[in-house]
């Protein structure tokens, strides 16, 4: 019994956690569809209630300046909670016939009002750009966009519309970026605008952040159409922050395999460095970031200390020599090449008949005599070789 008392003083003493039982699950899903105001615009989450739509589906829903006229970039789907803004505005119904006959003919006097406005600015001579006339959809209004570098007094120029249009009128400033996402257009990557097509809101962007990247510091590179930095230097920056981390500054002083240097140039995607060596000042080498150690952060200061030169944790280490695999000879078998001579052929030629080849060597007066004629040439004495010739140049029946 005392121990349960002592359990319930002590829960007692603990802080109450509140609870919010209406708070929404995150993780809960929501049927939504998305709706779109323009073509090739940012798309909107709407509850479709009942209503079973699909890609390209006119509809009327409600937003905060009315009852509009869109289109549906995809059918119901399912997200999270988590993913939607509320309030969570409604679908109304589909667009009927009727209905598109009356957008059509609101467009027609959108580009009306837009040129006698335009008039207007210039009669008026005030310095402010147009940039779009709308209608909305019951007719109940009109609304003139348009930028300029500071405040107009533009009180003339509503007088002026009003008594031509006969219904409310509204002038409202916008920014360059706002104009841009309104009219759209082409980046220099030859995509449509981020501004007009996902981005729901514009992040600042600052020109430390193309420093970062390290993109080149030209206005007229890393700038928009709109004449601001462009919103993609935002995309990467937290990649190029984390690798920053793991990388040397320029001018840091760097222990290295090779022996001490100066890092002269980083590459933070690729994670390597360039540094200028001391004891060879015209060798630059680069190596991997792991590969050096990091001495001192940044460029000299007078405030800092000397290091000792016998501090060098990485070229004090011996190298390692990658180990070669041995060489493997090959072993081959002895080829045994034997010479093959062909066997003697002797025919004799049969007796009484004079051999074939020694006939056509006679013929040709270089054969061998036969016979009978070895016979008489060795009964005959020899002359001497003169006496052969003279005899030879003698005519035919010459004693």
């Amino acid at each position: 019994m005392d121990e349960e008392i002592r359990n319930a003083d002590a829960a007692s003493d603990r802080p109450a956690i509140a609870i919010d039982v209406n708070a929404p699950d995150l993780n809960a899903a929501v049927t939504v569809v998305d709706v779109h105001f323009k073509p090739g615009g940012k798309n909107y989450f709407f509850d479709p209630h009942d209503l079973v739509l699909k890609s390209g589906d006119h509809v009327i829903i409600e937003t905060t300046q009315g009852i509009e006229f869109g289109c549906c970039g995809s059918g119901c789907h399912v997200v999270r909670e988590k993913d939607v803004v509320r309030p969570l505005r409604s679908v109304l119904r589909v667009a009927t016939e009727q209905d598109e006959h009356l957008v059509a003919e609101l467009k027609a006097k959108e580009k009306k009002a837009f040129g006698i406005c335009m008039e207007k600015i210039e009669a008026l001579g005030l310095e402010m750009q147009l940039v779009s006339a709308e209608y909305a959809f019951d007719g109940s209004k009109i609304l003139f966009f348009f930028t300029a570098d500071g405040r107009i007094d533009f009180r003339e120029l509503v007088k002026a519309l009003a008594s031509i249009f006969r219904t409310r009128i509204e002038l409202r400033q916008i920014g360059v970026r706002d104009k841009a996402k309104m009219v759209g257009g082409l980046g220099c990557c030859g995509r449509p605008f981020c501004c007009s097509e996902f981005l729901s809101d514009f992040q600042p962007v600052s020109i430390k952040m193309a420093k970062t990247q390290s993109l080149s510091l030209n206005p007229t590179k890393i700038s928009g159409t709109c004449g601001r930095l462009m919103c993609c230097l935002k995309y990467e920056q937290e990649a190029y922050e984390d690798l920053l981390k793991t990388s040397p500054k320029n001018d840091s002083l760097v222990d290295t395999p090779d022996g001490r240097g100066s890092v002269i140039d980083v590459s933070l995607l690729k994670q390597t460095v360039k540094v200028r060596l001391e004891n060879e000042p015209d060798t630059i080498k680069a190596y991997r970031n792991e590969d050096v150690y990091v001495l001192r952060s940044g460029k000299a200061k007078k405030t800092d200390l000397p290091i000792p030169r016998d501090f060098a944790p990485i070229s004090s280490k011996p190298r390692k020599v990658a180990e070669q695999p041995p060489v493997e000879t090959p072993i081959f078998e002895p080829v045994i090449i034997r010479a093959v001579t062909a066997p003697e052929v002797t025919a004799e030629a049969p007796e009484g008949k004079p051999d074939a080849k020694q006939s056509r060597r006679r013929r040709r007066g270089h054969g061998v005599p036969d016979g009978a004629a070895q016979e008489r040439s060795a009964e005959a004495p020899k002359k001497p070789a003169r006496e052969a010739s003279e005899a030879q140049k003698k005519p035919a029946g010459t004693p």
